[in-house]
């Protein structure tokens, strides 16, 4: 076997247990994995020193790259390499903050070549499902996004907009139909309208700006969804523990 490098370490995490082993890789992918000293002939040899545990690479599924169109906030090239250092292998980008956004399967080719040949690890895209884009979600879906996110109030960029409840429940709808999962930002609209804006640099007056209850009353309503569809659903950004019980 033709092994481009080998990596002999006393500890590793292979299969979920702790056990020493000898990774033999080639062409950039692992074809091996035996005991510490396996007779491995590599062009490269690494003896991870006493103590270090080399473990699987993990995956970051909530990565916000921003390329195409806010390059100068993050790239797929600066967001790799910084993804490979801290140990992350895989990372799934959000859908929002790029322009165009990954809302139709021209936006995510577009992203796709955009990340050509300047990633550093494996990466994934979301889908959004945002006002008017109902008929686009299962074209995303067949051309391999991981799933689809929606906010349910502002999102902080102009393109890509909340579901109202009604668009919401279709776009639940269409996720349970297609097996995908809905992500949501959970918060409601109206009980965030109706508190004190968030002046000034002082965190108390922030946190009276967005309730608990904001929260909560969205999360019902994404409970009530998924219950009614069948559909999957993931809450993100959880903040509030009053918010515990309905997701037991």
């Amino acid at each position: 076997m033709n092994l481009h490098r080998v990596i002999r370490a006393d500890r590793a995490v292979v299969g979920g247990r702790e056990r020493s082993a000898a990774i033999g890789i080639s062409d950039g992918r692992i074809v091996v994995v035996g005991e510490r000293d396996a007779p491995l002939d590599a062009t490269h040899e690494i003896v991870v020193p006493e103590g270090r545990v080399v473990l699987p690479g993990l995956v970051d599924t909530h990565v916000h790259v921003n390329e195409p169109g806010r390059t100068e906030w993050e790239g797929f090239a600066t967001a790799t390499q910084a993804a490979a250092a801290g140990g992350v292998t895989t990372i799934v980008d959000m859908p929002l903050n790029s322009v165009p956004p990954t809302t139709t399967v021209d936006a995510l080719e577009q992203k796709r070549d955009t990340a050509w040949g300047q990633t550093f690890v494996d990466v994934g895209f979301w889908g959004g499902a945002v006002p008017g884009n109902l008929p686009d979600i299962a074209k995303l879906h067949d051309a391999g996004v991981f799933g689809f996110k929606c906010f349910l109030i502002d999102s902080g960029v102009e393109e890509f907009p909340p579901l109202d409840a009604q668009q919401f429940a279709a776009a639940m709808a269409e996720t349970a139909r297609l097996g995908a999962l809905l992500i949501v930002h959970a918060e409601d609209a109206d009980v965030i309208a109706g508190a004190p804006p968030a002046e000034g640099t002082a965190y108390g007056t922030f946190l009276r700006s967005r309730p608990p209850e904001a929260e909560q009353h969205a999360i019902a309503r994404v409970i009530a969804a998924a219950c009614e569809t069948g559909g999957r659903a993931h809450v993100l950004h959880l903040s509030s523990a009053g918010a515990l019980g309905q997701l037991q």
